[in-house]
């Protein structure tokens, strides 16, 4: 699992990216409330909002992490937002991507880096 400053992580399956938000951001946005998950078939560019998730707390944008296509989205989500609380980085993913350009995932963090990341804000 790969992370990015914006509390997204990253599964890599071959081509396809499992896209969530991490536990760290699941936490402090507080119960969620409603999800909105990209559409099939759309393309995204890393950095590009591509999902929305809201909580009791407020609204925040969720960025791809990788380019791609959007391949699958968990439309579970729609009916169990509080999914993203219970198991953000397991159940409580937003989208799969077929990654464009795997070499995006470099710059992204491990466990460890993200960790330390963390401990400075």
């Amino acid at each position: 699992m790969k992370f990015t400053k914006d509390h997204e992580w990253v599964s890599l399956d071959g081509d396809i990216a499992t896209v969530g938000i991490s536990k760290h951001a699941a936490d402090a946005l507080g119960d969620v409330v409603f999800v909105e998950v990209p559409e099939v078939g759309k393309t995204v560019s890393k950095g590009d909002s591509f999902a929305v998730v809201e909580s009791v707390k407020a609204a925040s944008d969720v960025y791809a992490p990788v380019s791609g296509e959007v391949v699958e989205a968990n439309d579970a989500l729609s009916t169990a937002p509080e999914t993203v609380n219970s198991a953000a980085e397991a159940d409580g993913w937003f989208a799969k991507i077929k990654v464009s350009d795997a070499s995006q995932l470099d710059a992204l963090m491990d466990q460890a880096a993200y960790d330390a990341f963390l401990a400075t804000l």
